[in-house]
């Protein structure tokens, strides 16, 4: 449904609860064990005999969805077979964790993914350690690191995102009778990987995440003031020490001076722009607006920014929310909102939305001509960035879920609380905000088309009007 620019309100309305997960929720022994079947049958397809996952503190979730874990600072690698046998090949300080897999698994220790100038006691070569995994000349094998490639115009299947050390070795060892191709496509491609629908078990894990990133933002709006520094307001973006999708971003004022992109001492002054970010595995929350009250308070090139830009930033969120469903294609997404905010005017040039995991961008579907169809057990997060020129951008990223009526009994019934907070997101979203959804969209965040263009008006925000 395409929401007009026309309709969008800025008014006195109720304030979203926001509530968060209270605690987070494991991944149960089933859900492990259909990671693996999973990505066994894609290596059947494939006609791959071993799949070599590599893994880091920045690019660990393909690893981790099959291992239960990511590596905390070192780097690590698992090997699989299409047969199923595994090796876990670890450094020094992850070796504990071949303990701990949630993938049965035998360990090798691989010293050479260690910290530098750590011990290196083997008498093996890197080769030889890998070699023990059951890697042989003549297999044909696929590497896979955390992104796929999809240039039109080279052979994405040969470039590697691993690293060079052992894609070199890996290549050496199937020889030229074998073959390795970068199969990162099978965990997170948006049409047929297998990291890109979850069961409920998978969403009352990532709804904790996305829950708490959203109240997070919550709370840093209702103490935001005149005076208070990035540093102070940035402790109300405490996620309680679960790991961070990206860097939490709490800027007044212009943004990565000094090329500084962590929260600084600088304090919010009238009219400053201020951008908030925090993003927890399941989901990332953020807005931007003005540290003020209305629109005399505003810089003079600024004063018609809500009419320029976020009215018509508003009605592309409310047109990305109720136009979502199982069934339509990431083309229609990408054309519903071409539609009602033309690229060529309002400088949005990513994806308008893109699946959410452990990480805060997987991969897309929502691109121009996309054929890609939405199907249910799928995570997205609403991710439209504007940049309007002589205006400051407008941005409100939050994820929902996309539920068949079989997914959602199987929330209702394994997750009540989980079921009782999305059902009150829908009921906010759709009665307070004016905006229409389908049955099959379940709000991940507390804050999904909650926006507040002037900060310090802590009672205003925008709405569709029926009217």
């Amino acid at each position: 449904m395409l929401i007009q620019r026309q309709q969008i309100k800025y008014d006195y309305i109720q304030k979203p609860e926001a509530e968060a997960a209270s605690f987070p929720v494991d991944l149960t022994d089933k859900t492990m064990e259909d990671h693996r079947h999973k990505i066994l049958e894609k290596m059947k397809c494939d006609n791959l005999d071993f799949l070599f996952v590599y893994a880091d503190r920045e690019h660990g979730g393909n690893f981790g969805y099959l291992t239960g874990f990511e590596p905390r600072f070192e780097e690590a690698v698992l090997v699989i077979h299409q047969n199923g046998k595994a090796c876990l090949l670890l450094g020094n300080e992850s070796l504990k964790m071949g303990g701990c897999a949630r993938i049965k698994a035998d360990v090798i220790h691989v010293p050479h993914f260690s910290l530098p100038n750590q011990p290196m006691e083997t008498k093996y070569t890197l080769q030889e350690l890998i070699r023990q995994a059951g890697i042989k000349e003549g297999m044909r094998g696929g590497v896979v690191g955390w992104k796929m490639f999809t240039s039109r115009y080279e052979n994405n299947e040969k470039i590697f995102d691993a690293p060079y050390f052992l894609v070199n070795v890996v290549k050496d060892m199937t020889g030229q009778t074998g073959e390795i191709c970068n199969k990162s496509d099978l965990f997170i491609h948006p049409g047929y990987g297998v990291r890109t629908r979850v069961n409920a078990n998978e969403a009352a894990h990532y709804e904790f995440g996305a829950s708490n990133a959203a109240a997070c933002i919550m709370r840093l709006m209702e103490e935001i003031q005149v005076g208070k520094s990035e540093l102070e307001l940035a402790g109300y973006l405490n996620p309680g020490g679960q790991p961070l999708a990206v860097q939490t971003i709490c800027a007044t004022g212009e943004r990565f001076t000094n090329a500084v992109t962590a929260p600084r001492n600088k304090r919010t002054a009238l009219g400053d722009k201020f951008s908030m970010t925090i993003g927890l595995r399941g989901g990332l929350s953020c807005r931007t607006g003005f540290i003020a009250h209305d629109e005399t308070e505003l810089p003079k090139p600024q004063k018609e920014y809500l009419e320029h830009v976020v009215k018509p930033y508003y009605a592309a969120l409310a047109t990305w929310y109720s136009t979502i469903r199982t069934g339509i294609t990431g083309g229609d997404i990408y054309e519903a909102v071409e539609r009602t905010i033309p690229k060529a005017i309002f400088g949005w040039s990513l994806n308008p939305g893109h699946f959410v995991s452990g990480e805060e961008w997987l991969s897309s579907p929502f691109y121009q001509d996309s054929d890609i169809r939405l199907e249910s057990g799928m995570m997205f997060q609403m991710d439209i960035i504007v940049s309007v020129p002589g205006y400051a951008g407008a941005n409100a990223e939050d994820g929902i879920l996309l539920a068949d009526e079989e997914l959602r009994k199987q929330i209702a019934v394994q997750y009540p609380d989980m079921w009782g907070r999305m059902q009150k997101r829908r009921k906010y979203m759709t009665e307070t905000l004016g905006i229409p959804l389908s049955e099959d969209v379940l709000p991940m965040s507390g804050l999904c088309g909650y926006i507040r263009p002037y900060l310090l008006n802590k009672q205003m925000a925008l709405h569709v009007s029926c009217r």
